[in-house]
């Protein structure tokens, strides 16, 4: 057994340092001569290279599947060339020596012997010149026909390969976007594209390998008639002729042994450059288009047989090859007549059965898109691949931001035409309900004053849709004024993707839904089980009122990607009755430094939290109009209506007066249900959102933080 184990750990040592060993061979074969015996075994290697390098390149379906073919081109080459010089050593060393008959390269006189096709023990001039003729024609195909062409289309395809990136890219963005293809589809589909640019690149210029060992081969062989003659004549002392006859078949034996390989691994780089992206090894392309239609061949066939007329023609070989070609003809159009009537017969009983279900009680019921960017026709080159599709990178940049800021798994966003739309109007869309729209004027720009413009520009008069920021359109010739003269510029892309990040933002809470919840918990179960089985098993909260809590945390934009301290506190809370809203309210509180950061302003080193406090007594009084929901919903306050319009009133004006002294207004109240209580209250009568914080959430947030009581509101 344990030279059983020996031995395999040996071959497998073999195995995984074979390249290297064999890399380091063929450099010592450049400086080391090599036995007879040997060669011929090194050349019947090459040649067996060069024919399985050629079959792999034929059943291989995409081009750059053989992603390895760059360097195992490199490295046949540099094989070839070091047999090539072997091959010379041994010719000028020995030939002198042995003659023709005696010299110990047997594949060099082989390959000799077939192509001048005489005796080569009695050798004639006239196989000499066929032989160099038929060696002159192989270089002049190979280097002509199939290197220069293979050379060509590696420069195309890499050039084409590069400049179609972009779209490629854009084409598979728009896909994710759209819901098509998954993000691991996607990934594999740019690793294939990656893939694809990265080998035709390195082909652009291992092809120049192919076209170098041609030349090569072309001068090794000059020099071994030349050197040869003149080192026989001058230092074997032998007569010109016999020299002349000896070193030329060799020489053509050796040019025709190194070319044989050569001119596979030339027919494998043009076969292997010339393919497609098909999934099909090229036996069965052919086959399939070669198969299309019948009347080919017979028309081929008909055409052979009128030309067996003709006089001097060999008839009795055109008759037979063209009744050949009808009778293929015949047979393909009798399959093909077969295969489109069961074609046929299928979709009638598809149409049959969709009939029968379209007649039948039950309808199909068609999903609503989780999020949907409606465009009218004047906006579709904004998603154009052609014109660079801007907006679908910014969609895929919104769901990752997305992720980040809230927390919020973002579903895709899928982007279609609504021919009802004003050209140039846009709509999007929540589970099928609008939740925002409109106009964009393409080839202009949004100028908007954040307070430092220092003149006015002119243009159409407008509003920012994301933040109802006044605005005008100026056209592409005005943007570097509008710049210079301290406006925001937006363009159309940015435009949209901004207003659709608002309302993601502001509608958090709706996109989150039950499948959501439950990917988030089973994504965290990965990392932090204990938390998740406590959480569902031990403490048997449903995915239900879990996503109820995250909601009331969204709804305040409030991040849950801390979703582990989330969870943690919904366990520590888990013996109580599950009441969402004080849920969320104990969440918050542990929650509370990020909360109070949220609202803090980064680049002030001390950390200061400007808030307005709602009075104690205040704050009694809403306790005392509270009123709690019999079905556990959450508390709302019952002032009556002259109580309310005063308590609505004074809150409005406090925050008037709050942003006129440059502050950002925080309502900051003595408990949570007292923070409850007040976030209920204004948020459906206040235009705009504004933050309620507790004094819980501010003790949380400990010393990180320095709280600032900039007023009062007092009823």
């Amino acid at each position: 057994m344990a030279n059983r184990f020996n031995l395999k750990n040996v071959l497998g040592n073999i195995e995984n340092h074979a390249v290297a060993a064999a890399a380091i061979a063929v450099i010592l074969m450049l400086l080391i001569p090599v036995p007879g015996v040997l060669l011929d075994f090194l050349m019947i290697v090459n040649i067996s290279i060069s024919v399985i390098v050629l079959l792999v390149v034929l059943y291989t379906p995409k081009s750059s599947d053989f992603t390895s073919f760059p360097r195992v081109l490199l490295f046949s080459t540099l094989y070839g060339l070091a047999l090539n010089v072997c091959s010379t050593r041994l010719i000028l060393t020995k030939a002198s020596v042995t003659g023709y008959r005696n010299f110990p390269g047997n594949m060099l006189k082989a390959f000799s012997s077939i192509v001048t096709g005489d005796n080569p023990l009695n050798p004639s001039t006239t196989g000499l010149v066929i032989g160099m003729v038929i060696f002159i024609i192989l270089i002049i195909i190979q280097v002509i026909v199939i290197t220069k062409g293979a050379t060509r289309v590696s420069e195309v395809a890499a050039r084409f390969s590069l400049d179609a990136m972009n779209q490629k890219f854009f084409a598979v963005d728009s896909e994710l976007n759209s819901g098509y293809i998954t993000d691991e589809q996607a990934r594999d589909k740019k690793a294939a594209i990656q893939r694809d640019i990265d080998f035709y690149s390195s082909m652009d210029g291992a092809s120049k390998f192919v076209s170098g060992n041609v030349k090569a081969g072309i001068f090794i062989t000059a020099i071994d008639l030349i050197a040869g003659i003149i080192a026989g004549v001058a230092i074997g002392k032998m007569q010109f002729g016999d020299a002349a006859s000896t070193y030329s078949r060799l020489t053509i034996g050796d040019g025709l042994l190194g070319q044989l390989p050569s001119l596979l691994l030339s027919f494998a780089t043009g076969l292997i450059v010339t393919g497609n992206s098909s999934e099909e090894v090229l036996g069965d392309q052919l086959k399939k288009q070669f198969t299309t239609s019948g009347y080919v061949y017979i028309i081929t066939g008909i055409t052979l047989a009128l030309m067996s007329l003709i006089p001097n023609f060999p008839w009795y070989l055109l008759l037979p090859v063209g009744a050949l070609f009808v009778f293929t003809g015949y047979n393909l159009l009798r399959k093909q007549k077969a295969s489109f009537a069961k074609k046929l017969e299928e979709e009638q009983n598809a149409q049959n059965k969709k009939a029968a279900g379209e007649n039948g009680e039950v309808s199909p019921v068609v999903p609503l898109d989780p999020l949907c960017l409606e465009l009218g026709y004047a906006l579709i080159p904004l998603v154009d691949k052609e014109k660079g599709a801007e907006l679908l990178e910014r969609v895929t940049r919104i769901r990752r931001e997305a992720g980040l800021d809230l927390g919020l798994v973002v579903p895709k966003i899928r982007i279609i035409d609504n021919m009802t739309l004003a050209p140039d109007e846009y709509c999007f869309k929540i589970k099928g309900i609008e939740a925002g729209r409109s106009k964009i004027k393409l080839g202009y720009y949004m100028c908007m004053n954040t307070g430092a413009a220092t003149e006015e520009i002119k243009g159409e008069k407008t509003v920012d849709p994301a933040f109802g920021v006044p605005a005008v359109w100026v056209s592409e010739d005005m943007r570097e004024d509008a710049e210079r003269a301290g406006y925001a510029v937006v363009d159309p892309p940015t435009i949209i993707a901004t207003h659709i990040t608002e309302i993601i933002r502001s509608h958090a809470a709706e996109i989150l839904g039950r499948l959501e919840t439950k990917a988030i918990i089973d994504k965290i179960k990965e990392t932090n089980s204990v938390v998740v089985d406590e959480v569902l098993n031990t403490y048997k909260y449903t995915y239900g009122e879990i996503e109820r809590v995250l909601q009331g945390l969204l709804r305040e934009q409030v991040s849950i990607r801390n979703i582990v301290a989330i969870l943690e506190t919904l366990a520590n809370y888990g013996n109580m009755p599950h009441n969402n809203w004080l849920l969320v309210e104990k969440v918050r509180e542990a929650l509370g430094l990020q909360i109070c950061l949220q609202y803090v302003d980064p680049h002030d080193p001390s950390r200061k939290l400007s808030v307005l406090q709602v009075s104690q007594s205040v704050s009694e009084k809403i306790i005392q109009h509270c009123v709690i929901p019999n079905d556990g919903g959450q508390p709302f306050l019952a002032f009556d209506p002259v109580d309310n319009r005063k308590w609505i009133s004074e809150v409005s004006s406090s925050i008037a007066a709050t942003r006129e002294r440059n502050y950002f207004p925080i309502l900051l109240c003595s408990t949570p249900e007292v923070r409850q209580l007040v976030h209920n209250s204004i948020s459906n009568e206040l235009p705009e959102k504004i933050p309620v914080l507790s004094v819980n959430e501010v003790v949380a947030a400990g010393k990180n933080v320095n709280l600032e009581i900039i007023g009062e509101i007092n009823v």
